[in-house]
């Protein structure tokens, strides 16, 4: 067992209301194995209190640095770290010019053994210690990114990207020569066998990934469904509504469904731990369509400025009541940073609001944006209670903040009267400097 000293920031349970941050000035955390031998939390709250339960227990101390749960990421591709920074018009001339081509490289193992050891170790240098990510169309991609995380003993989860149309030949799934299946049968019969390889080992997960509807047949489509109910403990992602080109694709592809969304619950897609990409364009029935099934939304604002493609509707999604919490989306996001994603959420929210002319039900404030990439996005993920908080049973997964980072957030948070001007100051200033340390969970 082990002890931390330091300001410590929490959140209360969802339960008890809206995103409520803790904070403690002078705070202990106090960390052990649970019965499985993961290190989680055993105790958290004034140094006072809780030292005092805890006699005799090694404790490292932090003066002047803040203690936080690691950031959870809902969204991120592992293939397109090059990616970022690539002009391009739009989101179709995007992928065709610079994200493609780039994941056409994935085939090769030792290309992508090395890009994921860079990975891995960005999303830690920036805090997050969990990741929803997309890998390519290529099974050496999901095993040399599992195998890193594996490694680093971060907990991430992903998957092989579903593809057996309107892509370039050599990023569509391919057939087994030795086997003789098409290559839409050897796609599912790979994710299988990915699943039973991966899902559940250590801190990894699995996530069944269609790209995007018009990137798959139906009986692409259809079959990933049947796997999904199958293995219900994994998780689904794709992308829906980013784009309005897009839509009118995937409405052009699928005209029996009512919408674009709709598409992916006709073939058994939306489920609890099913995760959306964007959800930008989507209108009431959609928003209860994802609010029935228990999914949830992946905002990545970063993407959606770069890309143009629109901004995240946080009144629809709070009137209507479905789940969804923050992501860098990388490379069409600008930074694996969660402060430059706070802050584009703020900047998102405030324009969408001044679009709908209403402010009701819209709360962005410093601690529901930190809440959206922490414990939100660990409940829309269904792993409230395990990352993304410091509750005790949390696994023990943290950063250590340092506000003096730089001369100016220095500047600026000597002079924060209340814990929200303090969050404010460090989501608006913040970024990889900020993060002193990453903390991960350890198991025996």
């Amino acid at each position: 067992m082990k002890a931390y000293r330091a300001s410590l920031l929490w959140f209360a349970p969802h339960s008890e209301g809206p995103a409520r941050a803790l904070f403690e000035e002078d705070g202990m955390l106090v960390v052990g194995p649970n019965p499985q031998g993961v290190q989680v939390v055993q105790a958290i709250g004034a140094w006072r209190t809780v030292s005092a339960q805890y006699p005799g227990v090694a404790v490292e101390h932090w003066p002047g640095r803040i203690i936080a749960p690691g950031f959870v990421d809902l969204h991120v591709h592992f293939p397109q770290t090059n990616v970022i920074g690539s002009p391009a018009s739009g989101l179709l001339p995007w992928l065709e010019n610079y994200t493609f081509p780039e994941e056409k490289r994935f085939a090769a193992p030792e290309y992508s053994a090395q890009a994921a050891t860079f990975f891995v170790a960005e999303l830690l240098r920036n805090g997050v210690t969990t990741a929803l990510t997309f890998a390519t169309s290529h099974p050496e991609s999901v095993n040399t990114l599992f195998n890193e995380a594996q490694a680093r003993r971060l907990r991430l989860i992903t998957g092989l990207c579903l593809m057996d149309r309107h892509a370039p030949a050599d990023l569509l799934n391919q057939p087994s020569t030795p086997s003789g299946h098409d290559a839409t049968e050897q796609s599912l019969r790979d994710t299988e066998a990915l699943i039973q390889r991966w899902h559940g080992v250590d801190r990894l997960g699995y996530a069944i990934t269609p790209r995007f509807a018009p990137t798959s047949t139906e009986a692409q489509l259809r079959g990933a469904g049947e796997l999904a109910a199958k293995y219900p403990e994994v998780w689904i992602q794709s992308h829906v509504a980013e784009n309005k080109d897009e839509i009118a694709w995937a409405e052009e592809l699928f005209p029996f469904s009512r919408s674009y969304l709709a598409t992916y619950d006709h073939f058994g897609l939306m489920r609890n731990r099913a995760i959306y990409a964007h959800c930008i364009h989507l209108d009431d029935d959609d928003r209860a369509l994802m609010r029935s099934t228990g999914a949830a939304a992946a905002v990545s604002p970063t993407s959606n400025l770069f890309l143009g493609s629109g901004f995240f509707d946080y009144v629809g999604a709070d009137r209507v009541g479905f789940q969804y919490g923050l992501a860098s989306d990388v490379g069409g996001g600008t930074s694996f940073s969660p402060f430059h994603t706070m802050l584009a959420a703020y900047y998102v929210g405030r324009a969408s609001v001044e679009g709908l002319q209403t402010k009701q039900g819209l709360s962005l404030s410093p601690q529901h944006l930190w809440w959206q990439h922490s414990a939100g996005a660990a409940r829309a993920m269904g792993l409230e209670g395990v990352v993304g908080n410091l509750l005790p049973g949390c696994e023990a997964d943290f950063v250590v903040l340092n506000p003096q980072a730089t001369p100016l957030l220095a500047r600026k948070t000597s002079i924060a009267s209340n814990l929200d001007e303090l969050l404010f100051s460090m989501i608006v200033l913040g970024d990889d400097r900020l993060i002193e340390k990453t903390v991960i969970s350890q198991g025996i």
